[in-house]
């Protein structure tokens, strides 16, 4: 855990500053330090959370098979490896199965939907590197032990790089065209990669980049395809609804993936709580109103993500040499527009300070009105699902937030940040 962090922006060629953000007083400005840690840390300390709990049993390599029924019940099959398939009945089922979401097929065909794929034309490296294996270089021993989380930035590539493990491990994770899927079956998640190609695709960036890729161990590079769902006509069905990535995958670039996925947990746990009975078609409709608290911040922090990461690829010409004026004045000026959404402070207070859980309980009876008129009795849509609905509160929101533009070609980036949001819990503490 950190008070204090550094965001820094290098040329990926050169290693040369294009920005820093310092990130003083994190504690004093949100409530919290900022942490740091490795994916498995943060699932184990939630499992040994659970086990606390009496209520949540686990079943291990247990994979979803089908979803049977959404209403009054929702039930769903499963498959036991190695093992016979036997049916769940619940009161609610919420579905966190992926970016290959079953349960998103399935709600999609009950509303009449098609899936659609968007097209993100990247993958990525992820890489760990042991401490043992940096500290007998001066210069790499310096990373792992520094605060500062880095990105390297290069045409249509990037590597962001930070430690984790308590400085154990250096943690790299890279952005760069995908050639490996294109023609791959959309069930491959990750594909074994070659290391002289990774180390071709990142061949012009500098000397340091070049000492960590060498580290890789042959063999043990792989890759990763990224990728997005066009906008979700429904999250939900009856007292099915779908959470994280399962609903609103987005491309690593704001650092908000996983972040979505908890934040979805929080303010679903907090819908149920305020459900005003327990009667089906109640639950229906309270799943709905999560849906609709949530639905315009995630698309808001995916498009971000989205356009952000084309900022970051930007070729020679005239939108990149925009891009590295403002990130030339942000640094000598101490502040100002960031193209680097990751590191604008603005974006940073915008996600930081946004406290989705309020923003539920605020909202909740205008969202509640909103769901009755959504869902029926029968606990099926009471118009037609055609496209994604927008509650008020979430126009609210929208208004308040610099819009996104549509346009294809790199001069359309986006470089401006987002206002910040109307629920701001820390803006009266000391900066």
């Amino acid at each position: 855990m950190h008070d204090q962090m550094l965001r820094l922006i290098l040329e990926g060629s050169t290693n040369e500053e294009l920005a820093h953000v310092p990130m003083p007083n994190i504690r004093e400005l949100y409530g919290y330090d900022h942490c740091t840690g490795h994916r498995h840390s943060l699932a184990n300390g939630m499992y040994e959370a659970c086990k606390k709990e009496e209520a949540i049993n686990f079943h291990f390599a247990t994979p979803l098979a089908a979803i049977n029924d959404f209403y009054p019940k929702p039930a769903f099959k499963v498959q036991p490896r190695g093992g016979q398939p036997y049916t769940v009945v619940a009161d609610v089922v919420l579905a966190c199965d992926g970016i290959k979401s079953i349960t998103r097929q399935a709600i999609l065909t009950k509303v009449g939907a098609k899936e659609e794929e968007e097209e993100t034309g990247q993958a990525a490296y992820r890489i760990m590197l042991d401490r043992a294996d940096m500290e007998g270089d001066p210069e790499l021993k310096a990373l792992i032990d520094s605060d500062e989380v880095i990105r390297w930035i290069g045409e249509k590539r990037h590597i962001i790089a930070y430690a984790v493990s308590s400085k154990t491990i250096y943690n790299l994770s890279t952005t760069q065209p995908d050639k490996n899927f294109a023609a791959a079956p959309s069930a491959t998640y990750t594909t074994r990669g070659s290391k002289s190609v990774m180390l071709d695709v990142f061949r012009d960036f500098c000397p340091l980049v070049q000492k960590m890729l060498n580290l890789v161990p042959d063999g043990e590079v792989c890759e990763w395809r990224l990728r997005m769902h066009k906008a979700l006509p429904t999250w939900t069905a009856g007292c099915v609804a779908l959470l994280g990535d399962a609903c609103h995958p987005t491309l690593p670039h704001l650092s908000q993936g996983a972040a979505m996925a908890i934040e979805d947990g929080a303010v679903v746990a907090e819908a149920l709580s305020l459900a005003p009975n327990t009667d089906p078609t109640t639950l229906a409709r309270v799943l709905k109103v999560f849906e609709l608290s949530r639905r315009d911040w995630t698309t808001q922090l995916v498009n971000l993500a989205f356009f952000s990461g084309r900022t970051l690829h930007l070729g020679d010409g005239k939108a990149k040499e925009e891009r590295d004026r403002q990130f030339a004045e942000a640094k000598a000026r101490g502040e100002g527009v960031v193209p680097d959404k990751w590191a604008s402070p603005e974006v940073q207070k915008m996600i930081y300070s946004n406290d989705c859980v309020a923003n539920l309980r605020v909202d909740f009876d205008e969202l509640w009105k909103k769901a009755v008129e959504m869902v029926g009795e029968n606990g099926e849509p009471a118009t037609a699902v055609e496209a994604p609905v927008e509650s008020s509160a979430d126009a609210k929101r929208k208004r308040e937030a610099t819009p996104l533009p549509q346009g294809d070609s790199p001069e359309d980036v986006p470089m401006e940040s987002p206002k910040k949001t109307r629920t701001d819990p820390f803006e009266n503490r000391a900066s």
